[in-house]
């Protein structure tokens, strides 16, 4: 009798409906993924006057048309009267596109349901007002935690000014990268290999250090699961790299090398080699990047300025640890290999993060954990506070950049 009686409180009973059409729109908009920066990932399904299905799209690349266009384009005139269904707020300002509010207001849609608000200060609501102003009907928040979780990366560079960071590394059971003779290929198995190619694909650049470069002579490509490549990027203080690298082939993949100025006092005593590198890489074709500081912080506010919203770091354990001391690393994923290395000289993922009691350590949420083959994938984030009135996680703090391009 009392479970018959129960009713969804009124906000609900708008949402509940809406959650199947919702969970497709998320759907297409995932098929997006590593392709759209500095643009989100969103995906839109037109339903007709009668509730039926008649057209789908998502946002395949920056510059090219939005998802509401796209399925509004498909659903034609059969549009009018009925609903549109997306993952992000609809974008009301004019750029490389105009605005999808005129789009929706102009195919006839009578309402629009809405997973997550923009975050964009360009948007950040404003789309939503133009189409109340219109006469729609918004329901918002549909799904919102999973449009969040999506949009992670997006979010996180709009309210931050910096792309959200991965930390990935493969280790033994006993915490080591790397034999006490520096050997390390291969800890994981092919799963593992093939699941950090999938990865680097669903970023927009992937940054190593110079020890990284010379020990390892890595190619860090995602093997053609995505086209073009993400960028590789080199942090190199000490400009003493090799002069043959796979990094160096640009016709594989576009490499940057950025590196603190040339001639600065800490650097006078490798300024000749720093200056022969320099040299080298310019014949190469290879892009410079000079910082004003060579670190992590002020790297990741270049490459956010350059459109990337998510970065994967697949560094050695002092440029991890320096990733992770200034804030640089939301994310984690450790894959672990079910051997044993030994050696108390042996190499481990993180350098000394400058903690001095327990208090002090971050403690992690985890993520996911699943087998790759033989191996454990255990990947891990940063817990997140309370959502703010907008619906909208706070993930960071600093000056807003600008959000979705146009």
């Amino acid at each position: 009798m009392l479970a018959s009686s129960f009713s969804p409180p009124p906000q609900a009973a708008k949402i509940i409906p809406w959650l199947p059409w919702m969970r497709r729109a998320l759907s297409l908009a995932a098929l997006g993924e590593g392709r759209t920066s500095p643009n989100p990932l969103v995906g839109a399904v037109v339903l007709d006057a009668a509730g039926q299905l008649v057209g789908e799209g998502f946002h395949a690349r920056a510059g090219e048309p939005h998802a509401e266009v796209g399925a509004l384009a498909q659903a034609g005139a059969r549009a009018r009267g009925g609903t549109l269904v997306v993952t992000l707020e609809p974008c009301c300002h004019h750029g490389r596109t105009p605005p999808c509010t005129e789009a929706v207001i102009g195919a006839g849609i009578a309402r629009v349901v809405v997973a997550l608000a923009d975050p964009d200060p360009r948007v950040a609501g404003g789309g939503i007002a133009q189409l109340r102003a219109a006469g729609l009907e918004v329901i918002e928040a549909v799904a919102e935690e999973q449009a969040l979780r999506l949009n992670r990366a997006f979010v996180h560079r709009v309210r931050t000014g910096r792309p959200l960071g991965i930390l990935k590394w493969a280790m033994s059971l006993d915490g080591r990268t790397a034999l006490p003779n520096g050997q390390s290929q291969w800890i994981s198995g092919p799963a593992a290999r093939g699941w950090v190619h999938g990865l680097r694909a669903r970023c927009d650049a992937v940054i190593v250090g110079g020890g990284t470069v010379r020990a390892d002579a890595p190619l860090l490509t995602s093997r053609g699961r995505r086209v073009p490549e993400p960028l590789r990027v080199v942090l190199s203080r000490s400009l003493d790299l090799p002069e043959t690298a796979q990094l160096w082939d640009q016709a594989v993949a576009p490499t940057l090398v950025a590196h603190g100025p040339i001639g600065a006092s800490a650097q006078r005593k490798g300024e000749a080699r720093a200056m022969a590198t320099c040299a080298l890489l310019d014949r190469l074709g290879v892009e410079r990047l000079e910082l004003a500081q060579c670190e992590p912080a002020p790297l990741l506010e270049a490459l956010a300025a350059r459109g990337c919203n998510r970065v994967l770091w697949e560094c050695g354990p002092e440029l991890a640890a320096a990733a992770l001391r200034q804030g640089c690393v939301q994310e984690l994923a450790a894959v672990i290999a079910p051997k044993l290395l030994g050696g108390l000289a042996a190499r481990t993922p993180l350098g000394n993060l400058g903690l001095e009691g327990l208090a002090q350590v971050q403690s992690w949420r985890e993520l996911e954990r699943r087998d790759l083959g033989s191996d454990l994938l255990w990947e891990l984030g940063i817990p997140e506070p309370p959502a703010d009135h907008a619906g909208l996680t706070t993930m960071g703090v600093g000056s807003a950049r600008p959000g979705s391009a146009p």
